[in-house]
């Protein structure tokens, strides 16, 4: 009868399911063997100075058996990580203040990992690196500074931190800098000031392209984001934001910027924070691979990473409670029918082409010379600060002058 083979059909599918489960999960494991994951954004830095001021060598500190965090080694080898930005974070309440100083001890952590675990992480800066890592079995460390305020407001600070090491730079956290608005001016929270950059944040980001650092716009307004994708000459990331249409936070991406990132080669690297992902304090897994869907979706498969965000957030979706989890979340995208390609893409492959892309860019620029011209000192704040270099009779040209001071040089000549 009709309603006997219905049943017997609903229970048969029952019977199938964790067989099919099972199937996405062993499948998830073999492309993750040979295609590890790269994510975006990590801030276990940041939990090991808030912990242990940094002293990597106490017992406590121990990062293979590390307590209490979402990241430890275990969990990095259980989760197939194979490549992960470390944040190099320090908060807005440093800018104006010891920003740069913060930024370079956490900036020292993540090299002084790789010193004290060899044979689980390597420090790497360039997208050869990042092979070389995956083939002998290592976690490819790279370091994103977490916020532009880290640089203060100086062209020579962003050098130096490539120098050290640094391949990509958030623009802003949340708060403005002297250059660049941050996401709280969409929510009426910080002031509108740059309309996104202001000339001296168009110099950043042209000498950003120049060096060869990633542009990432996680934490930054719309109009920044839209102004960075107007003209970057090399493709950006969202290292960890998720799809504003799922979630209307202002940390994620709206629809229009889903379609600039596709149109330039672009990434968002998906944010697994639980108010990123459902705007409330609880998500699952499930939450976190609709966002992935949306992005790919909307701005195609070859636009969507993974940014997790562990470690520096404090409620992560059921499913995803750490770094560990990360096959499951495959899994549950190969359930949705994406293809391996597009798994193997989002893991690991898509991060790569963008950064091989950015290095693309610095080749074709080195005959450019760096850019020097400083922010006009009237643009920054703190009382905390010398002027050197500033001053008329420092043999600065006028060409370094604030336009008000070279509007009252011109005056004075023309009239002595």
């Amino acid at each position: 009868m009709p309603g006997g083979n219905m049943l017997a059909l609903a229970l048969a599918l029952r019977l199938l399911l964790p067989c099919t489960g099972q199937h996405h999960q062993e499948e998830a494991e073999r492309i993750m063997a040979t295609t590890p994951v790269i994510d975006g954004h990590n801030d276990l830095p940041w939990q090991l100075l808030k912990r242990f001021n940094n002293q990597l060598k106490l017992p406590e500190a121990n990062l293979t058996l590390l307590e209490g965090t979402h990241t430890n080694i275990p969990k990095l080898r259980t989760g197939h990580v194979g490549g992960q930005f470390w944040s190099a974070y320090v908060p807005c309440d440093t800018q104006n203040k010891d920003a740069v100083k913060r930024t370079l001890e956490q900036i020292d952590v993540v090299h002084r990992m790789c010193e004290l675990y060899p044979e689980t992480f390597a420090c790497v800066v360039d997208s050869d690196g990042i092979q070389q890592a995956f083939q002998n079995n290592k976690v490819a460390s790279l370091i994103g500074v977490e916020g532009g305020h880290s640089i203060d407001s100086s062209l020579g600070v962003l050098r130096t931190f490539y120098h050290l090491g640094v391949r990509y730079m958030t623009l802003t956290h949340s708060c403005n800098t002297p250059w660049a608005d941050n996401w709280l001016v969409d929510t009426g929270d910080d002031p509108l000031v740059h309309h996104g950059l202001s000339p001296f944040g168009k110099t950043v980001l042209e000498e950003m392209n120049r060096l060869g650092m990633i542009v990432d716009l996680a934490h930054v307004s719309v109009d920044t984001m839209k102004v960075v994708l107007n003209i970057s000459k090399a493709p950006v990331i969202f290292s960890h934001s998720s799809a504003y249409s799922l979630c209307q936070h202002r940390r994620n991406v709206p629809d229009d910027v889903l379609r600039m990132v596709a149109s330039t080669g672009s990434l968002v690297m998906v944010n697994f924070y639980n108010a990123y992902v459902t705007c409330g304090d609880t998500a699952t897994l499930y939450d976190v691979a609709d966002h992935m869907d949306y992005v790919k979706n909307v701005a195609g498969a070859q636009s969507v990473g993974f940014g997790g965000d562990y470690d520096g957030v404090p409620g992560v979706p059921t499913g995803l409670e750490d770094v560990s989890k990360y096959p499951a979340l495959v899994a549950e995208l190969l359930a949705r029918n994406w293809t391996e390609a597009e798994v193997r893409g989002a893991l690991a492959e898509n991060l790569v082409r963008v950064f091989r892309k950015v290095e693309e860019v610095k080749v074709a620029l080195q005959g450019t010379a760096p850019l020097e011209t400083p922010i006009a000192t009237e643009e920054l704040e703190g009382t905390c600060r010398t002027h050197y270099g500033y001053s008329s009779t420092s043999g600065a040209s006028t060409g370094q002058l604030a336009p008000a001071t070279l509007a009252l040089v011109l005056l004075r000549s023309l009239f002595p």
